[in-house]
């Protein structure tokens, strides 16, 4: 054997996401990009905004000798101040550039995260459905992962997390909006889980973290919010990137906040500092730093995303399928018609369908479809979702 067993066993189970992505590229070669409907990847497909653009091309044009040096392993200080300054009006505290990393995107500060915080067999909850990679962010550092199901609308369920949290928890991760489901995680459900770690964290003696992933916090409908996870619970952590909300995910470039009433706030802030630049990443990509710096709050206009959701919504109402209408973020998890998502998912692709099976992101019976897609993909393939369903009735 030339590889890990680990990472062996995770290539024979990889990403669903990934897998039908690589066979909408087949697809397209074959039939063509226009009679391909891929709703597999979360890929934004609104361009950045003008500010960023305009920002870009201003500070190259205007370089300077060391602007690609080495840094601070936690990013710029003038870029973590003007996070700081954004992040203390939005979130209604008092955050200093003390307490933000610059990191290579969400992932990056996930992984920044979990490696500063994780002992061999620590377990990290996540409500289910999650995001299909943080089983395998867990493990990279040694954790167990540990998910939880939400309830039928895919919000938090409190009794359920209360059971599963052990002596052993050390973190839980919540995504707000959620990738898969859309759903936002209330104020009232976000005090009940901070209360909750409150009483678990005393009980235990140990310090049971609050994970937030925010790259979808800008990306809501119906004049939903987001609320604030430091108001809730004082050991919290927000990890976010730029990706979703200013459309440029392959950019890698995001940040980690510490809450400043952390107890422990400056051993996270150096540990994380330290693992930053230990797990490779060193520091976050400087261009990019020195342009979201200068835009902090902007974002791309979401109306295409709107419309794409109120489309797709009702035209797969009209057809039969059953789903939860998502507040935010830009993915809809309608209900397979047989308790088989695998095989489901396989019938849409006879149509050219591509979405993703809900077992993939532990929700099975359910299935992903992501709508930042040009308006006419999901005009177009609604007959071809109606004749899948209609096989199954």
């Amino acid at each position: 054997m030339s590889i890990s067993k680990q990472i062996e066993g995770y290539m024979s189970s990889a990403s669903w996401i990934r897998k039908m992505f690589e066979e909408g590229a087949k697809l397209k070669a074959i039939h063509g990009a226009e009679k391909v409907f891929d709703f597999s990847l979360g890929n934004p497909n609104l361009p950045p905004p003008k500010v960023f653009q305009e920002k870009l091309a201003e500070i190259v044009k205007n370089d300077e000798t060391g602007s690609h040096a080495y840094m601070q392993n936690t990013g710029y200080p003038h870029v973590r101040q003007a996070v700081a300054v954004y992040l203390s009006k939005e979130h209604e505290t008092d955050i200093t550039e003390n307490e933000i990393l610059m990191t290579c995107g969400a992932a990056g500060g996930l992984n920044v995260t979990l490696k500063t915080l994780l002992d061999p067999d620590d377990e990290v909850l996540t409500p289910a459905p999650f995001f299909v990679e943080y089983k395998f962010y867990v493990e990279n550092h040694r954790g167990n992962f540990v998910p939880v199901k939400t309830r039928p609308d895919f919000t938090l369920d409190i009794k359920a997390i209360d059971a599963a949290i052990t002596r052993n928890t050390k973190a839980i991760i919540i995504n707000s909006p959620n990738n898969p489901t859309g759903q936002i995680y209330s104020e009232a459900s976000l005090n009940q889980l901070g209360s909750l770690l409150r009483d678990k964290s005393q009980e235990y003696g140990r310090t049971i973290y609050l994970i937030s992933d925010e790259p979808y916090r800008k990306i809501v409908y119906d004049g939903n919010a987001v609320p604030s996870i430091f108001a809730c619970y004082p050991e919290t952590i927000l990890v976010t990137s730029y990706s979703k909300d200013l459309s440029i995910p392959g950019e890698r470039i995001g940040y980690i906040a510490v809450n400043p009433s952390a107890s422990f706030r400056s051993d996270l802030m150096g540990g994380m500092s330290l693992a930053n630049r230990i797990l490779g990443f060193v520091n976050a990509p400087a261009l990019m730093q020195r342009v979201v710096g200068e835009i902090q709050g902007a974002s791309v206009d979401i109306t295409p995303y709107a419309r794409n959701r109120e489309i797709l919504c009702s035209g797969l109402s009209a057809c039969g399928y059953e789903f939860a209408k998502p507040p935010g973020a830009f993915y809809l998890f309608p209900k397979s018609p047989v308790d088989d998502d695998v095989a489901f998912v396989r019938a849409l692709q006879e149509e050219r369908i591509l979405t993703v099976p809900g077992s993939g992101f532990g929700g099975s019976g359910h299935f992903r479809i992501a709508y930042c897609v040009q308006e006419q993909t999901i005009v177009n393939a609604l007959p071809g979702f109606e004749r899948t369903i209609n096989k199954f009735k």
